[in-house]
């Protein structure tokens, strides 16, 4: 069976087999931002960003960030690289007007 997956996603180890499953859950973690932003704004009636969203979009970011690195693709981690820096800005902004307003 193991054989067979590795066949499959063209790997040819076990190491280079977990760093597959380890984008895979990356990107699935990314993907779940727009599920989460979709639930959100259907609750409310209306287009909203919760803060659920940017966490799922810092998590799967740091882990694809993690595997474009292990892959040493230089468009894939500038892509990654920017976008984690933006989602740690938002997140740290959405605390800071959360500190203010206690």
């Amino acid at each position: 069976m193991l054989e067979a997956l590795k066949t499959f996603l063209h790997v040819d180890s076990t190491a280079e087999l977990t760093w597959v499953a380890v984008g895979l859950i990356g990107q699935l973690a990314f993907t779940a931002r727009f599920l989460v932003q979709w639930i959100a704004s259907e609750r409310i009636g209306r287009s909203t960003i919760p803060v659920a969203f940017w966490y799922c979009s810092i998590v799967g970011g740091a882990i694809l960030l993690s595997y474009a690195i292990y892959r040493r693709d230089p468009v894939f981690i500038l892509g990654q690289s920017m976008g984690v820096l933006i989602y740690a800005r938002n997140l740290w902004l959405i605390r800071r007007e959360r500190l203010e307003t206690q």
